[in-house]
């Protein structure tokens, strides 16, 4: 019998495909969900005897948090990645690790061939094509719900014919959590006008009032909160805990999609969000004009072609040596004042901080050059432009 590993997530769409590929195409499945941070372990635990209870020969949990993080999430800190202004890669990241590691699993139990859940409309079945052709060419690729052109309520009736419940009410909404935060898609974003109903993201209000946290940076990274240390990977987890109970990290993107068309989908990335916007301002702060000049071009390139599945591109190694060494002065503490559905920054401490004022204050006091230094410096800095008038007989009306 042909094996097939199938890119399993427990939801309806990979639900469908085990059935079928099991049923119509007389494989023999094995599946493997690779967790980013978006499973307990009571989950994992359920999704594995569903697993089973659908058909899989053998089901594989794979946990790779701390490897997604070193690997990508560190690099999407340190460009202060948020595509279109907005979005911090929550999906776009982990998929493309989810299919890195799922194609050498494939690949480890001998299979012939590899399915994902994705349909022919989005995004996602271009960044597991793209891995899985690149890291395993002999491999096929099969993908049901492109191929078939179904929709979730086809999905759904199949199911039931085959004796497995799964409610319409939540196939409604496609969720997808991890740790660099979580999508939200529904009837809604399929509209240009109607936002997300509350109740459809993952958390919602519990507390009322302000809350100040301190996050602690050390070469770009986030080692602590409120003085205690941790790993990264830990410290987002607390932090996004402590923002979730104030719903703070709700948006929705809107951007283009990598087959042309555009693509609304909800999030909820509380830590993400707060994390990146609080790193840029401890950049602000102690790298030069120059460095934070080059960061936000190759940051946008970088976060670009991650979202577009072209992530084992060599120029993104390059890319990340790059965003790396920049991070060697990014020390010091955000203090963050955590409200009901959104949070401010108010201001860093650190040694590298470049607002020393032993050498003068904005607006205020210059101390390390005289009126006469001044004066002459801004003669020299208008030569061009005053050349230029001159030659060409500008009269500026």
């Amino acid at each position: 019998m042909k094996k097939v590993v199938l890119a399993y997530s427990g939801g309806l769409d990979t639900s469908y495909c085990l059935k079928y590929l099991k049923n119509e195409k007389g494989y023999e499945v094995h599946t493997v969900l690779v967790d980013t941070g978006g499973f307990d372990a009571e989950e994992l635990s359920a999704i594995e005897k569903r697993a089973y209870e659908l058909g899989s020969a053998q089901h594989a949990n794979l946990t790779i948090v701390d490897k997604y993080y070193d690997k990508a999430i560190k690099y999407l800190i340190f460009g202060n990645v948020l595509k279109n202004n907005t979005y911090p890669l929550s999906v776009s990241a982990e998929r493309v690790f989810q299919a890195i590691e799922a194609i050498k699993y494939a690949k480890k139990v001998g299979a012939s061939a590899i399915a994902h859940g994705s349909t022919g409309a989005g995004n996602d079945q271009i960044r597991f094509d793209l891995i899985f052709q690149t890291i395993a060419p002999e491999i096929e690729i099969i993908t049901p719900i492109r191929d078939l052109k179904l929709s979730r309520q086809e999905e759904v009736d199949y199911l039931a014919q085959n004796g497995v419940h799964y409610s319409w009410e939540k196939a409604q909404y496609s969720i997808n959590k991890g740790l660099w935060g979580t999508s939200v898609g529904g009837k809604e974003t399929l509209t240009s006008s109607q936002p997300l109903p509350s109740d459809a993201y993952p958390s919602q209000l519990q507390k009322e009032g302000e809350e100040k946290v301190r996050l602690h940076f050390e070469q770009g990274e986030l080692v602590g909160i409120n003085g205690q240390l941790d790993k990264p990977s830990n410290n987002i987890v607390a932090l996004e805990k402590l923002a979730n109970a104030y719903a703070i990290g709700r948006d929705i993107h809107v951007g283009d999609t990598i087959i042309g068309i555009k693509g609304r989908v909800g999030f909820e990335a509380a830590a993400p969000l707060i994390i990146i916007k609080a790193h840029h301002l401890l950049e602000k702060h102690t790298l030069g004009k120059w460095q934070q000049y080059w960061k936000e071009q190759l940051g946008n390139w970088y976060g670009m072609l991650f979202h577009e599945g072209q992530f084992l591109d060599p120029v993104m190694r390059n890319i990340e040596t790059f965003l790396q060494d920049t991070q060697k002065t990014v020390n010091g503490v955000v203090t963050v004042s955590l409200k009901p559905y959104h949070f401010s920054l108010d201001g860093i401490e650190s040694d590298n901080d470049l607002m020393n004022t032993g050498f003068g204050q904005y607006g205020e006091m210059n101390n390390a050059w005289t009126s006469d230094d001044a004066k002459g410096f801004i003669k020299i800095l208008g030569n061009a432009q005053n050349i230029f008038s001159s030659v060409n007989h500008l009269d500026h009306e």
